[in-house]
């Protein structure tokens, strides 16, 4: 159905006056309170009736390890894969299963043991692998989800499930659903941000699409911005020279005038999308440059991030960039790192990524902790499934030594926010095959996210083509034990 005629099919006379009786009812709620001295933090935009409960998170910042990060290589030790090395999968851990055409029919293909050794490490005891000695010293602060599990055996359509909950792109992905429904706290910044960066020299050939970020059919104005990794963060945002502020901002009101006729006229709300990116685009005239200066970050806190933190572009830069983005209100940080796609690269390319993202990423959390803003921000690391504990490749060839995808068991680590630290939850089998201690399907992953954030997964929806939509589709339980 064309969505502007379905706009007008549902806003019927009653729904007019109820929407505009609710605006009212809640400004002057806030006039009261903020006059009375306890209102909450500003909000910009999002539903009126969230959050559906006291949330634990305010805001999100989404490590996302695109390629798949090998769970039995980094946080799923198993001594019987170890023990088993170089023999054939047993066929009863596999059954029927479907993996990528790369494997065919996993049956006969080797076991292949951790590439680095294990340990446990504090209080909690997480086993971690040496390839990340970082996160191994906040390993009580972190806690590990080793059964999740989901369908997809090709990266683009299990990104797409894991940040949108549809296989096909087209529907909108988390940081949108949360814009869309919480809105922000600030008006500076854009609520939803994205940054991408990609270890140097990697072979991995994943391509950053856009629809990771999207909208889907939700109004664009709830798309992620992305945040270029060279040059101005975001193009076009400085003026042309020659064009003062005072110029842009009458030129920007008349044109918003314009709009705002066209806006009356039509009702399309991609034309309140074009009058609310400008709006956007001139206050980021002066919040970006401050937002990409670092010079008021102290020297202790760039070596926490490691040498390549002053590189624009590189993940760690990335990750001091989304420090500062929540510090100042944004409300969902998507940071996309590629080059975990090792087929065939195991023994060279996965130390480079291990090199290049352990660091930082253990330096977000304890940044967040040291500021006071762990407790009310989720960190979450991961990618979208795990890699085969069977090898892919030739035994006797270790520089080319691989893992092929796999779906149906792997890790993704949680901090902050709202949830337990210090516990690692479900388990696999034990060649880390198959989740079979509480197993996490995305769904609950994504139900128990939209939870912590104060949101009931069941009633955040959206109306397209004659039907309500959610982030979970008709699936998801929050995975309680997991809750702080």
């Amino acid at each position: 159905m064309d969505p502007l005629l379905e706009n007008r099919l549902h806003l019927t006379r009653r729904h007019f006056f109820g929407r505009s009786a609710t605006g009212i009812g809640t400004a002057a709620l806030a006039s009261l309170l903020a006059r009375d001295g306890v209102a909450a933090p500003p909000r910009f935009g999002g539903l009126p009736s969230l959050p559906d409960f006291a949330p634990r998170a305010k805001r999100v910042i989404y490590l996302f390890q695109n390629g798949a990060p090998t769970h039995v290589d980094l946080f799923d030790w198993k001594p019987n894969l170890q023990k088993m090395h170089g023999r054939p999968v047993p066929g009863e851990y596999i059954g029927d299963r479907r993996f990528s055409t790369m494997t065919g029919k996993a049956d006969g293909k080797l076991l292949l043991a951790p590439v680095e050794p294990f340990a446990q490490h504090g209080q909690s005891g997480a086993w971690v692998s040496e390839l990340m000695p970082h996160t191994a010293k906040i390993a009580d602060h972190l806690c590990f989800v080793k059964s999740l599990h989901t369908e997809q055996v090709n990266h683009a359509p299990a990104i797409n499930f894991m940040l949108s909950g549809g296989e096909m792109p087209g529907r909108p992905t988390l940081g949108a659903w949360l814009t869309y429904g919480l809105g922000s706290e600030t008006d500076q910044l854009p609520a939803f941000v994205v940054m991408t960066s990609i270890t140097k020299d990697t072979t991995c050939g994943q391509i950053f699409y856009d629809f990771y970020w999207g909208s889907g059919f939700l109004p664009s104005r709830f798309q992620g911005v992305k945040f270029r990794g060279s040059g101005d963060p975001v193009l076009y945002a400085a003026n042309p020279a020659g064009i003062s502020r005072q110029m842009r901002r009458g030129l920007l009101d008349d044109v918003a005038a314009i709009n705002r006729l066209k806006l009356d006229e039509f009702g399309d709300p991609e034309i309140a999308t074009r009058i609310a990116q400008y709006e956007m685009s001139f206050r980021m005239q002066q919040s970006i440059p401050e937002l990409a200066d670092l010079s008021d970050e102290s020297e202790r806190t760039l070596r926490m991030y490691g040498p390549a933190v002053q590189q624009p572009g590189s993940f760690a830069h990335n990750c001091l960039i989304a420090r500062r983005l929540v510090e100042r209100g944004c409300r969902f940080v998507q940071l996309m790192h590629a080059g975990w796609d090792q087929h065939n690269s195991l023994t060279t390319e996965l130390y480079n990524q291990c090199r290049d993202t352990d660091q930082p990423s253990a330096a977000l959390v304890m940044d967040l902790k040291q500021r006071g803003l762990l407790d009310d921000t989720l960190v979450v690391w991961g990618g979208e499934f795990g890699r085969t504990p069977f090898l892919q490749g030739d035994i006797n060839n270790r520089p080319r030594w691989g893992r092929d995808h796999h779906p149906y068991a792997f890790t993704k680590w949680m901090a902050g926010g709202g949830v337990k630290p210090g516990i690692s939850y479900g388990g696999t089998d034990d060649l880390g095959i198959n989740a079979v201690e509480n197993p996490v399907h995305v769904h609950d992953f994504q139900a128990t996210l939209l939870h912590l954030l104060g949101i009931d997964h069941e009633r955040l929806t959206y109306r397209f083509q004659g039907r309500q939509f959610r982030l979970t589709d008709v699936h998801g339980h929050v995975v309680d034990e997991i809750l702080a």
